[in-house]
């Protein structure tokens, strides 16, 4: 469908406004680049002072202004629209250009120039200018308000995260000022015991955001090498193993020893212990953990694969979003940011891989991680950064 675009024209002449409308009203335009057509819905005013009027009721989205005009000419119209900081695209028409006229319109918002006479095909194109303009305008403003909206969300998500357990603490604390079980230290150990397991999700937030915000942000060098993919592994399983065995949970791992990928290091430590942390966390008293990667083509797969809580289907198709965690009576005690899956899939996206998940409710989940093996660095004149690439795929 064709973006209309209402048109102004202000001239004193009527054969000029009558000749514009004729031609404009009758166009359609392709603009290729944007992938789109615009047409045109023109209105007429005799003088500045109409103008205006029509430009405060209707709200054009482009102005074809004539220079002289009867009362009040065209620049002094320009001057007012800044004055009313009134937002439209202005070109100019005029016999009489000068150095100083062109300077002075443009100092005052004229977008283009159009000297008169002028034919059909120059009023085509520079319409189809001013259409790419305004079309580009709109994207950029979009997108604009798209963040100013997301970040907001954000701030509003991590409020909230924060917000609890900073309530949760408060009260533990006020419980034992008030010595409201007595004065014997040992009554309060389990509330001092939930103050530590909410202090502990708080910094688990904390450092997840702080691993988002280096991915994101290029604060960090990415330093791309060849690493160990048995060595990562087992660093990670080792990590996690005073936590495995308090819940009794075996895990297992089958991966080649030579088998490696053009890595960073932090990165893929990131994706790995996010992956085995939550394979444990959401496992069940007893459970197992079984890892896998192997070399598929040009990519390297890992595997990990839990026998705990599982998901539904509606839960699975949340995952991987910014603070997304499936809340249930099961994972009610589970400490987590619900960032994790999320900085997983971001990383995953660097490497041009994919993250995708298989479970059953009950029963356990599977997460497949498919990274390019060789994926090489590149400089910041080959590439988009890293915030951009991430954003580019997600949209």
């Amino acid at each position: 469908m064709a973006n209309l675009f209402k048109v102004l024209v202000v001239d004193d002449e009527p054969g000029m406004r009558s000749g514009i409308a004729r031609i404009l009203n009758d166009s359609t335009i392709t603009l290729p680049e944007m992938k789109t057509d615009v047409c045109f819905s023109v209105t007429e005013a005799e003088s500045a002072e109409h103008g205006l009027e029509l430009i405060e009721s209707q709200k054009p989205d482009i102005l074809l202004l004539d220079h002289k005009l009867p009362g009040m000419s065209g620049l002094e119209l320009l001057v007012k629209l800044t004055e009313k900081k009134i937002d439209i695209l202005t070109v100019m028409m005029t016999a009489y250009a000068s150095l100083e006229t062109a300077v002075e319109a443009t100092k005052n918002g004229a977008y283009d120039f159009l000297a008169k006479p002028f034919s059909p095909a120059e009023l085509k194109h520079l319409m189809r200018k001013a259409s790419s303009r305004i079309l580009y305008k709109r994207q950029a403003q979009s997108l604009a308000e798209e963040k100013k909206k997301l970040r907001f969300e954000f701030i509003s998500v991590l409020a909230h995260e924060l917000k609890s357990p900073l309530a949760a603490i408060q009260g533990y604390l006020n419980i034992i000022r008030d010595r409201v079980s007595g004065e014997d230290i040992g009554h309060y150990d389990a509330v001092i015991d939930r103050s530590l397991i909410r202090l502990e999700g708080m910094k688990k937030l904390i450092f997840d955001l702080l691993d988002m915000t280096r991915i994101e942000s290029e604060q960090r060098k990415r330093d791309l090498t060849d690493v160990n993919l048995n060595h990562a592994v087992k660093k990670s399983v080792d990590a996690f193993a005073l936590s495995a065995k308090e819940h009794n949970i075996s895990v297992h791992f089958d991966v080649p020893e030579d088998l490696t990928i053009k890595a960073d290091v932090l990165e893929l430590d990131i994706m790995i212990n996010n992956l085995v942390s939550n394979a444990i966390k959401y496992n069940r008293p007893g459970g197992k953990v079984d890892i896998s990667v192997a070399e598929q083509g040009p990519y390297i797969v890992i595997k990990v694969c839990d026998t705990g809580i599982g998901m539904k289907e509606e839960e699975q198709k949340k995952l991987f979003k910014d603070f997304v965690r499936i809340r249930n009576e099961q994972t009610r005690n589970i400490v987590g940011s619900g960032l994790g899956l999320s900085t997983v899939n971001k990383l995953v996206q660097l490497y041009d891989g994919k993250i995708s998940v298989h479970s059953e409710f009950s029963k356990g989940s599977c997460f497949t991680v498919e990274l390019l093996k060789n994926s090489h660095q590149k400089t910041k004149d080959e590439s988009e950064s890293s915030a951009d690439k991430i954003m580019a795929k997600t949209e």
